[in-house]
């Protein structure tokens, strides 16, 4: 609570008052400009606030008027506003009320809600235009199947060359793929950085494990069936999208960045060739039947031994991790038939 010597000035109030007093929807505060933004259904409203006295204590003043009058208890909203936040209050009507706080961690909340809308997601965007609020709201299938979901996955491709942090690049790879919304031109694009950008890939390989551009697929025989799931998942592997999968998953296993994208891999494969976990004996190919059982039992818990006593990142990472992770690259280089 701040004092409540810190009052509004008359126009500043007069101004706020009836932008409350209309059909607001959304709004969003600039500190550096001391200007305040509405959204309402007619479109913009800005107000330029005057503060008197310190600039933060005058806001602080805004946002406890904002919060009054959203839920209708004055005083009361630091209280509220971090309740919402941490147990989540999800129905639209009360995620409305939280974007007319101008109060960055209540929109953060309404875009992780499970019951966003498109209509809410399209305000929560105009209150809050991030890399981190675009990737939640992707998550929502609300979203990827309104008119948000492309104006997000564009932002997100866009301004993916801007992200420096690789665990978060990569979180943005993972959304972007995953909501199916991307045009074959940036995905193609995209594809290509990935070269050069190992973590890029996983994204890839987790949405995208069957249609990435094919290597030369290796030769099946004619005489074997192909009616269990271990020999379809073997065939899966022969394939040249299978190949190109394999040569990825290589790719990436070469060069883990963090301990997020070794686990993630793992979890990856694993399910990949959950099905290797019943191959017996397969004729002509007793050495890929025994690495697809190898890789089926793959999972993040199997680097915890590892990961957990070191908070090494990158080339040093990876020497720790060098004796888990050589087996499995030989284990794939035998399905892809490369010594």
């Amino acid at each position: 609570m701040i004092s409540a010597s810190v009052e509004l000035t008359s126009e500043d109030a007069l101004r706020l008052n009836v932008l409350l007093a209309g059909d607001l929807l959304a709004v969003r505060i600039d500190e550096g400009a001391r200007m305040l933004y509405g959204l309402t259904s007619r479109g913009e409203a800005r107000i330029v606030l005057n503060p008197v006295g310190r600039a933060e204590r005058y806001i602080m003043r805004v946002r406890e008027l904002l919060g009054g009058h959203a839920l209708d208890s004055p005083g009361g909203f630091p209280v509220h506003l971090r309740h919402w936040t941490r147990v989540g209050h999800s129905s639209p009507k009360n995620l409305e009320v939280l974007l007319k706080l101008g109060e960055p961690e209540a929109v953060l909340a309404v875009a992780c809600s499970p019951t966003l809308t498109d209509e809410l997601a399209r305000r929560a965007w105009w209150a809050l235009p991030t890399m981190e609020i675009a990737r939640v709201m992707l998550a929502c299938a609300a979203v990827r199947e309104g008119s948000m979901g492309k104006v997000l996955v564009d932002y997100l491709v866009e301004y993916l060359p801007f992200e420096e942090d690789p665990v978060t690049a990569m979180n943005t790879v993972r959304a972007v793929l995953a909501s199916g919304l991307i045009e074959p031109a940036p995905r193609e694009q995209l594809w290509r950085k990935a070269r050069r950008r190992p973590h890029y890939l996983i994204g890839f390989l987790e949405s995208c494990p069957d249609s990435m551009p094919d290597d030369p697929p290796r030769d099946w025989p004619a005489d074997l069936a192909r009616d269990t799931p271990a020999t379809r998942l073997l065939a899966r592997c022969f394939t040249g999208a299978g190949q190109a999968y394999l040569r990825t998953a290589e790719l990436v296993l070469e060069k883990p960045l963090t301990h997020e994208t070794a686990y993630l891999l793992l979890n990856l494969l694993g399910e990949y060739f959950h099905a290797g976990s019943e191959v017996g004996e397969i004729d002509g190919f007793t050495a890929e039947a025994a690495a697809l059982r190898a890789l089926s039992q793959l999972k993040a818990s199997v680097a915890q031994p590892i990961l957990t006593r070191t908070t090494a990142v990158g080339p040093l990472m990876r020497r720790h991790l060098e004796p888990l992770f050589a087996p499995i690259i030989a284990h794939i280089r035998i399905l892809r038939g490369v010594p």
